[in-house]
């Protein structure tokens, strides 16, 4: 295995920094289930000829999937940063070879080089 492409302080402020940009946008998508949560109330969730209630269904949908998204954004992250405290960081888990910069710069949470994430599909 290769010594990672990283310094170790530079990294962990980037990690820092898209950490606090997902956990934000975990933010707005928990809002929308409450205001959804609220909306049913008063509205017939029971009444399958209420449009409302299939408008609500898909909103209540799409929020619960972007919290999902930035949760997996968020373990990817975590992750991310205990491979830094490993000094793992920027190497790729299947060959074993540095991970480009560039990839890294793009995708801070990879962990894998852009060879063996192609050859995945």
């Amino acid at each position: 295995m290769r010594e990672p492409p990283c310094d170790a302080a530079a990294v962990r402020q980037r990690l820092a920094r898209e950490r606090a940009t997902a956990l934000a946008r975990a933010e707005s998508p928990l809002h929308r289930l409450d205001e959804l949560g609220d909306a049913s109330t008063w509205t017939g969730a029971d009444d399958e000829d209420d449009p409302e209630t299939a408008t609500l269904a898909y909103e209540r949908a799409q929020a619960q999937g972007l919290l999902v998204d930035a949760r997996h954004e968020l373990e990817a992250l975590d992750r991310a940063l205990a491979q830094v405290e490993q000094g793992a960081y920027g190497v790729c888990e299947r060959c074993g070879e540095p991970i480009a910069v560039e990839r890294l710069d793009a995708l801070p949470a990879t962990t894998t080089c852009i060879s063996c994430a192609s050859s995945r599909r």
